[in-house]
């Protein structure tokens, strides 16, 4: 069995201090094979801010794999944005903007969904799908292929904001390839459930993280996702912050069988 944690829009410069320590405690105790980051590390992409955000990821004990989001590329400094977006990224938390990270069961491969141009909805390319595409085709079939990726390709239908454009395209592109599972933030709110569009016979899994530690909080909780994947099944437990004993913990679970589009309560 492999176990990966999610977190999401950490929104270091608009963080609750509070939970730094209950949240690397709860991360550090289940004793993850790899923590993945799905962007907006940072609120305002600052210097201060990617330190943080750089201290609080030496602080975890497994291995990282991150990938920025909008509010990763400074928004109020439109020079840096457009020649240098991700010179700070770059320097305090990863020079690759796609990592990947493979074991004896899955393959997990990051997509920057990111635009300096459209900041808020993102973009991604035919160049960044193929990448992703291409590192999917290298694993074996019996692996689990894991994308991470800022901006949502599918969203909930009460949620307001703006699809990343090109997304249902995108996303049917990505299931041709064979992922399973994509994980996702920027939306402040939390989902499980199967993709509504189907590449043959097999629906992928969608994950929303709401937000692991910022105050922007869209009537949730801060929270994270403990997935653990064993053969063909996907299990899920949604870990929310509880205000009165001040610590995270299950509030749902979930469980998919990656080869299918079954649910298993």
């Amino acid at each position: 069995m492999s176990r990966v944690i999610h977190l999401s829009d950490l929104h270091f410069g608009k963080d609750r201090p509070d939970l730094l320590e209950p949240l690397i405690a709860c991360v550090n105790d289940v004793s993850p094979d790899l923590v993945v980051i799905s962007g907006d590390l940072t609120q305002r992409a600052r210097e201060g801010q990617f330190k943080e955000a750089r201290d609080f990821i030496d602080r975890i004990s497994a291995k990282v794999l991150s990938v920025p989001g909008n509010h990763d590329v400074s928004l109020h400094r439109p020079f840096r944005r457009f020649f240098w977006p991700w010179r700070s990224y770059r320097k305090w938390i990863d020079q690759d903007l796609t990592p990947n990270f493979e074991n004896d069961e899955m393959i997990v491969v990051g997509i920057n969904s990111v635009d300096r141009f459209s900041w808020q909805t993102g973009r991604l390319t035919a160049k960044r799908i193929n990448h992703a595409c291409d590192a999917m085709d290298g694993a074996p079939a019996s692996k689990a292929r894991v994308l991470v990726v800022h901006h949502p390709l599918e969203h909930p239908a009460e949620t307001n904001k703006k699809p990343i454009p090109g997304a249902e395209a995108a996303l049917s592109r990505l299931l041709s390839c064979g992922a399973n599972l994509i994980l996702s933030g920027h939306l402040h709110t939390w989902h499980a459930g199967n993709f509504t569009i189907e590449s043959g016979t097999t629906t992928a899994v969608q994950l929303h993280a709401g937000t692991s530690l910022s105050s922007r909080v869209r009537g949730e909780p801060n929270d994270f996702n403990v997935i653990d994947i064993s053969g063909d099944r996907i299990a899920i437990e949604r870990l929310s912050y509880n205000e009165e004993t001040q610590w995270f913990e299950t509030t749902e679970a979930r469980q998919f069988n990656r080869a299918s589009d079954t649910i298993f309560e």
